[in-house]
């Protein structure tokens, strides 16, 4: 464990989403597929925060009833049905993707119960039409349930079985758009406890996880099939749920730049309690006259629509506004976030950015006359509709007044470059309660049996098998092992049996990594195309050293077959005769080089060869026929100099 983390106390808990691969959803008998065409049916919902049975309502739930969104869905007539609308209850728990989970829980040595009762978790952000998700622990961490780690062992908590929520089309200012074909697919939830030290650990432990799904053989591949939700805390700091961290790759930067993040927000709070700030009062000013006229175009666009332009004074705050907390995110930034969540504007403006946008010095100077600002006091102002301006500031100044305490508690979304945005609020237990429309569900022992002889292949035997069977190194074997692609490997090996299994995992291992460095788009190739590459291999129509280009042409050009971008490479393999006669060829082109370099002019001829067949031959066939060809040529020149 690195000792940078150790002494900031960093704590790591992960919790992965998996799509399972069954024939029906959760809880009604609708297929597992997404659409593309017009939906059928589309209907309007307005969702509402209630208290649970404890009395309270949830934190998060209340910020998105008072965003005030209305929520459209669309459904079709043949995929999804009354369930999913919320118009009729749920069937009962799907057996299918229960036993899944619960072989997965086997797998992970975890404490199943002999009752499963499906509870409800309120989400009324829209992407479930009831306001809840309905979900189910069907597993328990024991001591035994462990994912072993260089750094150190990490224990499982929790093994949920849920379902996914609907996927979200589209979002204006007063609406979201849903569509209800993800609704309902089975997900399951392995939650591990807080001991990942590290973000390289964090990395490892998700992959392990990841792999252990795959393993299973049941579950869905592709992109949005399995998402990645964080728990990170340092000891000086607060706990920050990270949500939606789409690529397995990107975990360790999100933990690092989340480290990071806090340092610098604790930093601003150090700097904040030196200036001797205590609180930030919300005294929100109308400073429109300010800006009549002004040459910028947001601001004078917003007062004609009839909005005004509202300031709050921050005391203490210049020059921290514009500190960078993540690459490209200041903490302007971060008020910035809960303006637009809070307020529903589209962004502030604040006094460390200025002058600019079109706003001049002049304005500037203005601006903090009017509030009576001291030259460590910064502003922000908002243009907007009264009420959401005046949100958004108060929302600015609840940020602030965080800012003095430390770094808050919150839920925060991934972006893709690994960096972070404020979501909401942390939830809290209240939102949990029962389902009372689905009744429990009793586990046998001769059901744990049944599902127990049926486990699919551990890693550790996987090891063995790869080194003995497919005769791969050691080291490579236990790259494959542990690779994020080791299901396809598997999936390769036995379709193309043609291929050493050597060659498939040096390609996607070091082959696949060095195309990822140099920003290829890989994601984009569909694992049967990448099945088919090989099979083009196994057939002789490429050589393995055209494999490189050729995955590099399919991630650019996505639509296209593998044949149709080996034929625009023109990368089509040669007969053993057509490269004899073009090696020939060329050997006796360069006659002079091999009169007077002898067997060392191999490699110059070698470099005219290959600068046509590369990755149309194997490159050691072509370098011993070179060889046979300059030999050759060679007891020409010798038999013809022979007085």
């Amino acid at each position: 464990m690195s000792s940078k983390y150790a002494e900031l106390g960093l704590k790591v808990g992960l919790e992965l989403h998996q799509q399972l691969n069954t024939k029906h959803k959760l809880f009604c008998s609708c297929p597992t597929t997404l659409r593309d065409d017009e939906p059928d049916v589309v209907f309007m919902r307005y969702l509402r925060p209630t208290r649970s049975e404890l009395g309270t309502v949830d934190e998060a739930a209340l910020l998105e009833h008072e965003k005030g969104k209305v929520f459209i869905y669309q459904a079709y007539n043949d995929s999804t049905c009354l369930v999913e609308m919320d118009e009729e209850p749920p069937h009962q728990l799907n057996d299918e993707a229960l036993d899944i989970a619960l072989g997965i829980a086997l797998m992970l040595r975890a404490n199943i119960p002999d009752v499963i009762q499906v509870m409800r978790k309120v989400v009324i952000d829209g992407s479930n039409t009831t306001g809840f998700q309905r979900t189910a622990i069907v597993a328990l961490g024991s001591r035994d349930s462990v994912i072993e780690d260089s750094e150190g062992p990490v224990h499982i908590q929790t093994i949920c079985l849920e379902e996914d929520a609907a996927r979200k089309i589209s979002e204006s200012e007063k609406e979201v758009v849903y569509r209800l074909d993800r609704l309902g697919i089975p997900l399951i939830e392995v939650a591990t406890a807080p001991e990942i030290r590290s973000p390289e650990q964090a990395q490892r432990v998700a992959l392990k996880l990841g792999q252990l799904f795959r393993i299973s053989g049941k579950v869905k591949r592709g992109k949005g099939t399995i998402r990645q939700d964080l728990n990170i805390s340092l000891e000086k700091g607060a706990r920050v749920e990270i949500k939606g961290v789409q690529d397995l790759e990107l975990l360790s930067k999100v933990v690092e730049l989340e480290v990071e993040r806090q340092l610098k927000l604790l930093q601003i709070t150090e700097e904040l309690k030196s200036r001797g700030v205590a609180d930030v009062e919300c005294e929100v000013v109308d400073v429109t006259d300010i800006f009549r006229g002004s040459q910028s175009k947001v601001i004078s666009q917003g007062i004609k629509r009839g909005g005004r332009v509202l300031a709050l004074k921050l005391p203490g705050f210049a020059g921290l506004l514009g500190r960078e907390v993540q690459p490209g995110r200041r903490f302007g930034t971060e008020l910035k976030d809960y303006a637009v969540v809070w307020g529903g504007v589209k962004g502030i403006f604040h006094t460390d950015e200025m002058p600019a946008y079109g706003i001049s010095q002049q304005e500037v100077d203005k601006l903090k006359e009017h509030l009576k600002c001291g030259d460590m006091d910064a502003v922000v102002f908002v243009v907007d509709e009264v009420d959401k301006a005046r949100r958004a500031l108060e929302a600015v100044a609840r940020r602030c007044r965080e800012a003095i305490k430390g770094v808050p508690d919150e839920t925060r979304a991934a972006n893709p470059d690994g960096t972070t945005r404020y979501m909401r609020p942390r939830p809290g237990a209240a939102r949990m309660y029962p389902e009372t429309d689905v009744r429990p569900i009793v586990i046998t022992k001769e059901r744990l049996e049944g599902i127990s002889r049926s486990l699919p292949e551990m890693p550790e035997k996987k090891l063995k098998r790869f080194i003995e069977e497919y005769g791969l190194s050691k080291d490579l074997a236990l790259l494959m092992v542990n690779s994020y692609r080791l299901d396809l490997f598997e999936r390769i090996v036995s379709s193309v049996p043609e291929v050493s299994p050597t060659i498939i995992a040096t390609t996607l291992e070091y082959t696949w990594k060095s195309l990822k460095r140099e920003g290829v788009p890989l994601d984009n190739i569909d694992e049967h195309k990448i099945i088919d590459v090989f099979r083009a291999l196994g057939k002789g129509i490429i050589a393995k050293e055209a494999i490189p280009e050729v995955l590099r042409g399919m991630a650019e050009n996505p639509q296209c077959t593998v044949m149709e971008v080996i034929e625009k490479l023109g990368f089509k393999a040669m007969t053993l005769e057509d490269v004899k006669d073009f090696v020939d060829k060329v050997v006796r082109e360069n006659v002079e080089i091999v009169k007077s370099r002898g067997e060392r002019a191999v490699q110059a001829i070698m470099g005219k060869v290959m600068a046509h067949l590369r990755g149309k031959v194997d490159g050691k066939l072509v370098n011993q026929i070179v060889r046979e060809k300059v030999g050759e040529l060679l007891k020409e020149i010798g038999r013809s100099e022979k007085p």
